[in-house]
């Protein structure tokens, strides 16, 4: 008997066995696309080689261009078919069509902020030579559709995806300038604390610039901007935080002069939302015939290469934070049917799109969007009396995206540049989002540009909603092309952004007042200037360089901090040995950045109240808080006053001078450490506290967070540093959600040289050995050479595989 019960036991764990290898197989290794052999497709003309590398990444030699923008849409499909379906459901507000009633506030907030109808004009306005590209580019993405090898997603959520059209491009790059942008979000919370303060008060909250805030007359914020903020809080969970709110991106380039082989070094080190898959896609586009050879990265469901070089030049990016954004508090009432507001007197009739949202398994929503010349109104629900006012004020977005523009075009000649002058003229296109642009050429030089539409003013500044029905805040146009900042061969052999300030005064427009925090650049600037000669080694050590200069910046108070209770007197001595570098491992690390939360609450939640948390970072998404640009900068006020400490920030006559408070904060620190990490102080360490997760879409559903999520793993940094990673300037979010997913190191003086890194892989399928083998070299500086050469990319191929008409 015994015997018969485990041999039945046996056959059940056997079968069960056999069963779970049938679902891995079907869910996961039937849908891999093939990448060795001859493949047929209808839609190239001539033989089109796709060499696969050790790293995944498939380089594409091709005849003709639209051949090579074919088999790049055909590659980017079999490797991220479902992250671009993602994204453009999420741009198109479609995605409740295949979830359900959980995504209908994403769907509602992208619906009214109107970016589909805009792509939809752009490409209706495509011709030409581009065009035929783009049109061949989308052809590929749907004979790999085509091919029936769908990613698990698919099948999970149990449907088929449509055919890609030519408006699906253009909406992509659309989200990715919305989710760059964060103007919006910064100038409700500035009113709200200017109704809370007044005036004078809340600019002495702002770091960035000196000067009055200057409330337009007859406004009222009371209350201000409420649901729209509401609004974009329900979508968040599937939106998800803006990449580079209050965090952002590095580039540098050194001159030849500064580098050990004569020739100029340039860095990318782009910080955005890590994810799996990864938001780029590295790829290597040659043809030929046409005299096009760019390697780098891509988004996919985007054609051509955003960074990367060619073999003239290389370049990079970071994201500009100008302000492109506007709120108008407009006057609306509802008569005869109609909407109108007000304008220079008059009653005009705003524009009312009605948008009905599919839900999979419930009733279809309506959505009613207002529209005036201004824009979109993001806070109305249309939902008041007829002929009586919206009882929020309402506010209409303009935004420099809400205008169409020719961003592919420019993306192609940025590829075709053959020096850094020609690499400028090419960006005279570019419209949004507005980049700091680093670039190098083979001769030597090494350029600056600032492009993209900038916004000319008649009157305001920009920082606070206006009146809209006045007509004296109005745009006028944007700063022309000759004026937008650019410069080639600074003095100093080298030159560096970090989303800071790239002007001085002296600059005749003004571009804005959300750059992020100098920190970053000024480090960089540092570690440069610290070195004799820079070579690919120091580059990378650079990279991943975790020294704050706000952390080092406190030194001098811990020198002088004192108190009777003993285990304050060790973490003081502790924090006084600190160098400030914020690295995984750290105690010291650990206690400054609790530290720091608890002290900026001591000194402004009493006057906050409810504010506190959006002054200290905390905007319309709850996954991380850096949303509205004061997130970072409230940590330098914090810095600023306590060089002050007889300022009226602090209450010494009510036992809230500046000392006390950092005792106080000191020893909150201490006590939240202890509970979390335990009482052995040499437990603690930053990375115990800040972790970071690649999240997938659907990975926060469980059990499907184990098939599709990666992490957490400790990491060190924070925004200051250069390595940057997300960490919550109000509440210490365990899991950090910010990072640079693609770094690359270009060497101008031979492109074998050139290395990068693509965290967490190339492959979003999770069947794939591609979908998480870079993870390992993310933390450990793993970069992989950058092949460019043919006979070195034949040599180390793991596949090649061959398209055919």
């Amino acid at each position: 008997m015994e015997r018969n019960k485990w041999t039945t036991v046996s056959a059940l764990v056997g079968a069960a066995a056999v069963g779970a290898g049938s679902v891995y197989y079907w869910l996961l290794q039937r849908p891999l696309p093939q990448t060795d052999g001859i493949l047929r497709v209808p839609g190239v003309s001539e033989q089109v080689a796709i060499y696969r590398d050790p790293w995944g990444v498939p380089h594409i030699y091709a005849q003709t261009m639209p051949d090579l923008l074919f088999a790049q849409g055909f590659v980017h499909a079999q490797d991220r078919l479902w992250q671009m379906e993602f994204w453009r459901r999420l741009v198109a507000g479609r995605l409740s069509e295949v979830v359900g009633e959980r995504t209908v506030p994403v769907d509602r907030w992208v619906r009214t902020l109107g970016m589909r109808q805009v792509a939809e004009q752009e490409a209706a306005q495509a011709d030409g030579a581009l065009r035929e590209q783009l049109e061949a580019y989308v052809a590929g993405i749907n004979a790999a559709i085509a091919q029936g090898k769908l990613p698990v997603e698919f099948s999970l959520l149990r449907y088929d995806p449509e055919p890609w059209q030519l408006a699906d491009l253009f909406a992509w790059g659309k989200m990715m300038a919305w989710h760059l942008s964060v103007n919006w979000q910064t100038e409700i919370i500035r009113a709200q604390l200017i109704d809370l303060l007044g005036p004078e008060l809340a600019a002495e909250l702002e770091v960035a610039y000196d000067g009055p805030l200057v409330v337009p007359p007859g406004v009222d914020y009371a209350g201000i901007g409420a649901t729209a903020l509401s609004k974009a809080a329900d979508a968040a969970e599937w939106v998800g935080p803006p990449p580079e709110a209050g965090l952002g991106s590095n580039n540098w380039v050194v001159g030849g002069r500064r580098t050990t082989t004569g020739a100029p070094l340039l860095a990318s080190d782009m910080h955005l939302s890590m994810s799996m898959p990864c938001i780029w896609y590295e790829n290597h586009l040659v043809c030929q015939p046409e005299g096009f050879n760019v390697m780098g990265v891509s988004f996919a469901g985007i054609p051509y290469v955003m960074v990367g070089h060619n073999n003239h030049i290389a370049w990079a990016f970071t994201n500009g934070f100008p302000d492109v954004q506007d709120l108008y508090i407009e006057r609306l009432r509802h008569e005869e049917g109609r909407v109108l507001y007000e304008y220079q007197g008059e009653w005009l009739p705003a524009e009312v799109r009605r948008e009905v949202i599919e839900v999979k398994g419930a009733e279809p929503v309506i959505e009613e969007v207002i529209v005036t010349h201004h824009g979109p109104i993001i806070n109305s629900l249309v939902s008041y009396p007829a002929g009586e006012p919206l009882g929020e004020a309402p506010l209409a977005l303009r935004w420099t995206a809400h205008e169409t523009d020719e961003q592919f075009r420019a993306v192609y000649l940025m590829n075709r540049a053959r020096n850094c002058r020609e690499f400028h003229e090419a960006t005279r296109d570019w419209s949004v989002p507005v980049q700091n642009m680093v670039s190098a050429d083979r001769a030597g030089n090494i350029a600056y540009s600032f492009p993209g539409r900038l916004p000319i003013r008649a009157k305001g500044d920009g920082r606070v909603p206006v009146p809209g029905w006045t007509g004296e805040y109005e745009w006028t146009g944007y700063v022309p092309f000759a004026e937008v900042p650019h410069y080639v061969n600074p003095s100093q052999g080298y030159i560096v952004t970090a989303n800071n300030r790239v002007v001085d005064d002296a600059y005749p427009y003004p571009l804005g007042y959300d750059f992020s925090v100098k920190d970053r650049a000024e480090r960089i600037h540092e570690m440069i200037r610290a070195r004799e000669r820079v070579d690919v080694a120091a580059m990378q050590e650079m990279q991943y360089d975790v020294l704050s200069l706000t952390a080092r910046a406190l030194r001098p108070f811990w020198a002088e901090l004192t108190t009777d209770d003993a285990e304050l007197t060790q973490v003081i001595g502790l924090m006084r040995g600190w160098d400030g570098r914020l690295k995984a491992d750290s105690a010291a690390a650990a206690v400054y950045q609790v530290f720091m939360r608890r002290l900026l609450r001591l000194v402004l939640a009493e006057r906050l109240g409810e504010l506190m948390a959006y002054y200290a970072g905390q905007g319309p998404t709850p996954l991380l808080a850096e949303t509205n640009q004061f997130g970072a900068r409230s940590w330098e006020w914090l810095l600023r006053i306590l060089h002050q400490p007889d300022s009226h920030w602090f209450a010494p006559e009510q036992g809230r001078a500046r000392d006390d408070l950092m005792r106080q904060a000191l020893r909150q620190a201490v006590d939240f450490l202890t509970k979390e990490l335990g009482a052995d102080k040499s437990e603690w360490a930053w990375g115990r506290l800040h972790q970071l997760t690649f999240p997938h879409p659907l990975g926060n559903v469980r059990p499907l967070d184990k098939l599709f999520n990666r992490g957490p793993f400790p990491i060190g940094g924070d925004s200051t540093t250069v390595c940057a990673t997300g960490a919550h300037f109000y509440d210490l979010a365990t899991a950090s959600l910010i990072g640079p997913p693609y770094r690359m190191i270009a060497d101008l003086s031979d492109w074998r040289n050139c290395v990068s890194m693509l965290a967490p892989g190339q492959s979003g399928q999770p069947g794939s050995k591609h979908y998480d083998d870079q993870v390992e070299a993310f933390f450990n500086r793993g970069y992989h050479p950058m092949l460019f050469y043919r006979q070195e990319v034949e040599e180390q191929a793991q596949t090649v595989l061959w398209l055919q008409p």
